[in-house]
């Protein structure tokens, strides 16, 4: 897929599947510690990533334009592993079909307006993010795919070095160095547009 491909449903719905993909044989391990560098458990860093991903689908369809709206997924706390994943996965669906039914031209909230496209990135993002950090808590070795990393940086970290695309997004995020350049402590990603 192009850069373009990667940031529709289509790109949320490839993002996902490699989420359950990666994750789905680990279920029955203990996903109760930290996941990787992150405060959260890696429980707790699944149910984010549905958390996210409902709430892009939510700012595009109900496409406020001064914040987010006042909502929240609660997962609730006798999910087992497996199920957080299938809530992930359809709350990935929800954002997808969100991005794939609203007008181009529509515009929501994050930190400015946002199109479908800088949503889909947003929502990609997460999901490699969280599932890179997932497996380091669970001692899985997986980098995110070069493909949907490159379409992110390109969207969302216009200012990002070249290089391998999922090395230089897990340095533009803070999760590594990178030759040679320490690791960050402060980023920001920009998906609002002009």
């Amino acid at each position: 897929m192009s850069i373009e491909e990667w940031l529709s449903g289509d790109g949320v719905r490839e993002t996902v599947g490699e989420l359950t993909r990666v994750l789905g044989p680990y279920t029955g391990r203990d996903w109760t510690g930290p996941a990787g560098d992150l405060d959260w458990s890696c429980w707790t860093t699944a149910a984010h990533i549905a958390h996210d991903l409902l709430g892009y689908a939510t700012q595009l369809t109900g496409r406020p334009d001064t914040g987010y709206l006042p909502l929240d997924l609660r997962v609730r706390p006798d999910a087992t592993p497996a199920q957080v994943l299938v809530v992930a996965a359809a709350c990935g669906g929800l954002l997808a079909a969100a991005i794939d039914t609203v007008p181009a031209q529509t515009r929501a909230w994050h930190w400015g307006p946002c199109d479908p496209p800088g949503f889909a990135a947003m929502g990609i993002a997460e999901t490699l993010l969280h599932t890179y950090d997932i497996t380091r808590g669970l001692a899985v070795d997986w980098q995110p795919p070069a493909a949907p990393s490159a379409a992110v940086l390109r969207r969302l970290f216009p200012e990002a070095p070249a290089g391998e695309p999922a090395a230089v997004l897990l340095w533009m995020t803070g999760r590594t160095a990178l030759a040679g350049r320490p690791r960050r402590t402060d980023w920001t990603w920009r998906a609002a547009i002009g």
